[in-house]
C-alpha cells in the first residue's frame, strides 16, 4: 500500500508539472535549439569530406578566358552546370582550356576522364558523363592543391599523388614535374610517364587576366595595330593547319594568319612567308614597333615562318603548337632569325 501511494504521488506531481506553462516554453526552446544544431550538423557534413565547397580553394588566377574551338565551346553549358555542382564554377574557362588540350571536343570522352575512375582510356562514351567525372576529379585536385592552378593541372595529368610530392619540394615547377615523371616511369617500368609539359599545353589556350597581352600602337604604322591584333587574338588556341587561310579551315598556318588578319583592314598580304617577306622592308631591331613582322627560317632555307610583333619581346603566330604568343628570343635559339620587317 505504501508503494502504491508513492507511485500515485509521483504521477500527480508529473501531471502538475505538465500543466505548468513554463514547462512547455522551456521544452519548446530546447526542441528549437536541438533542431538548429541538427540542421547545422547536417550542412557541415554535407559540405565536408571531398566536397569542393570548402574554403580551401582560393580561386587565384581563375579569372581568365579560354581561347578554344567551337567544338569545345558547345560543351560550355554542361561544364558550367557540373562546375557549379562541385563548387568550382570559377574555373569554367580553365576547364574548357583543359578540354581543348585533351580532345579538342572531338571525342566522346571529351575530358579524358576514364582513367581517373580506374578505367582504360576512352572507356566513357557519353560526353556528359565525361564532363561530370572530369569536373568532379578536377574539383578534388584543385581543393587539395589549395587553388594552385599549375599544380592542379599537372596533378590532373600525373595523378593526385604529385601534389604531396611537389609540395615537399617547394611546389610545382617544370623540374619537379620531370623528376616525378622519371621516378614513376622507373617504378612502372615504362619509357615515360605522363606529360611533363601538360601545364604549358593547357595554358596556351587560357589567357589569365593578369597575363593578357595588350598591344598599343603609336600611330606610325599604316594600319591600326590594335585592330589587327584583336582579329588575330580571337583565334588563340586554334590548331596549326597547313594551308589554312581563313577561320573556316579550322586554323591557320603562319602566313595564312597574316594574310587573313591584314585583309580585314584592307592590306594585301597574300602569299607565303617568303612572299610576305618580299612585300616588307627591313627594320633595325632597336627601332621595332608593335605591328612589325618577324621572320624565321624553319623547315627550309629562307623565310618559312612569320608572325606579328606585339611588344615586350613577344610575337603572335601560328606554329605547331597552334595559334599563340611566342618569345622572339626563345625562337632565336631554335631557328635562324631573318629579322624584323615593316609593311610599307
Amino acid at each position: 500500500m505504501q508503494v502504491t501511494l508513492k507511485k500515485g504521488a509521483k504521477v500527480a506531481g508529473t501531471i502538475a508539472v505538465l500543466k505548468n506553462p513554463i514547462t512547455w516554453i522551456v521544452a519548446g526552446i530546447l526542441l528549437l535549439l536541438t533542431s538548429i544544431f541538427g540542421l547545422a550538423l547536417f550542412i557541415s557534413i554535407s559540405l565536408g569530406g571531398d566536397s569542393t565547397f570548402d574554403s580551401g580553394i582560393t580561386g587565384d588566377g581563375a579569372g581568365g578566358t579560354a581561347q578554344v574551338s567551337a567544338e569545345v565551346l558547345r560543351y560550355e553549358p554542361l561544364v558550367t552546370e557540373y562546375a557549379k555542382k562541385y563548387g568550382v564554377e570559377q574555373y569554367v574557362q580553365l576547364l574548357l582550356a583543359k578540354m581543348m588540350r585533351e580532345t579538342g571536343g572531338r571525342l566522346p570522352d571529351v575530358m579524358q576522364s576514364s582513367e581517373s575512375i580506374g578505367l582504360p582510356p576512352n572507356s566513357i562514351t557519353d560526353p556528359e558523363e565525361s564532363i561530370d567525372v572530369g569536373v568532379k576529379y578536377f574539383a578534388k585536385i584543385i581543393k587539395k592543391a589549395k587553388g594552385d592552378i599549375k599544380l592542379s593541372l599537372q596533378s590532373y595529368n600525373f595523378g593526385a599523388g604529385f601534389i604531396d610530392y611537389a609540395n615537399k619540394r617547394g611546389g610545382y615547377s617544370k623540374e619537379v614535374a620531370i623528376e616525378f615523371s622519371r621516378m614513376m616511369a622507373a617504378e612502372m617500368g615504362w619509357d615515360s610517364y605522363g606529360d611533363v609539359n601538360y601545364v604549358d599545353h593547357v595554358l596556351r589556350y587560357y589567357n589569365a587576366e593578369n597575363d593578357s597581352v595588350v598591344v598599343k600602337g603609336d600611330g606610325t604604322q599604316i594600319f591600326n595595330v590594335e585592330e589587327v591584333h584583336k582579329i588575330m587574338k580571337q583565334y588563340l588556341g586554334r590548331p596549326y593547319v597547313w594551308g589554312g587561310r581563313t577561320p573556316a579551315a579550322g586554323g591557320f598556318d603562319c602566313s595564312g594568319l597574316m594574310e587573313y588578319a591584314f585583309r580585314q583592314v584592307g592590306i594585301d598580304m597574300t602569299g607565303t612567308a617568303q612572299a610576305q617577306y618580299d612585300k616588307t622592308k627591313p627594320v633595325p631591331e632597336e627601332q621595332i614597333k608593335p605591328g612589325d613582322l618577324v621572320f624565321f627560317s624553319t623547315y627550309k632555307p629562307g623565310p618559312s615562318h612569320v608572325g606579328m610583333y606585339v611588344g615586350n619581346g613577344k610575337f603572335i603566330n601560328s606554329n605547331d603548337n597552334g595559334l599563340e604568343y611566342s618569345s622572339v628570343e626563345e625562337w632565336k635559339k631554335q631557328y635562324p632569325f631573318l629579322g624584323f620587317r615593316r609593311i610599307q
